[in-house]
């Protein structure tokens, strides 16, 4: 069951790849072992995330780890699939972890205020606070707040209502730019130099978005 799934979420990703003429400029930054923290925002309703992976694998013929939304290990079925297809509950302790032992991890520090983000916000990142680590062309997303459902009572994430092409989704290109590698800063950092870090990582994001966005 779980290679069947595995199998199927990786053809899934290989046509996404190919219905977006998906790229991974700067691929060649990444190394073919040891561990590697990729930081990046998040496309609207992540729907981006396995032709990043898909490409990823490709480039360097390792399978990638993402940190994933913690809510999502709380749904009993999604619980049980996400780890096949390489989901990590996005704590701070499992990104060490997987970092120890010598894994590749992808992580979004705007997690789902970037996957729900407005029509206003698209294209920008939104680590707003953000210190630890918890293409949006493709739908078309109503501007009017109207037009947009709550993921739970009192939840501050809204879901807009849109789609692309029918039950596919605009075939936009997607390009995923990598930079070259930083080191991060020491175990022991103070709060103001992870600050520091966050917002250095989120000026290079926001400068290959407005390098990229094509």
């Amino acid at each position: 069951m779980r290679r069947a799934v595995f199998c199927l979420a990786e053809t899934g990703a290989a046509l996404s790849a190919l219905h977006h003429r998906a790229r991974l400029p700067g691929a060649e930054h990444l190394p073919a072992r040891g561990p590697v923290l990729l930081v990046g925002n998040h496309g609207l309703w992540g729907y981006e995330t396995p032709a990043f992976f898909h490409l990823i694998h490709r480039a360097t013929g390792r399978y990638p780890l993402g940190l994933a939304e913690r809510g999502f290990f709380k749904i009993p079925l999604v619980r049980t699939v996400l780890p096949w297809l390489g989901g990590v509950e996005g704590t701070r302790d499992n990104a060490l972890a997987s970092l120890r032992q010598g894994h590749l991890v992808v992580c979004y520090p705007g997690g789902a205020w970037e996957t729900f983000k407005k029509p206003r916000h698209h294209y920008t990142p939104r680590w707003e606070g953000t210190v630890g680590f918890g293409v949006d062309g493709t739908f078309l997303c109503p501007k009017d707040e109207r037009w947009c459902v709550p993921l739970a009572p009192g939840e501050k994430y809204r879901v807009p209502l849109g789609v692309g092409l029918g039950p596919l989704p605009l075939p936009v290109k997607m390009t995923f730019a990598m930079g070259p590698a930083l080191r991060p800063p020491p175990a022991d950092a103070p709060e103001s130099r992870l600050k520091h870090f966050r917002d250095r990582l989120a000026a290079l994001a926001g400068d290959f978005l407005a390098r990229h966005d094509s």
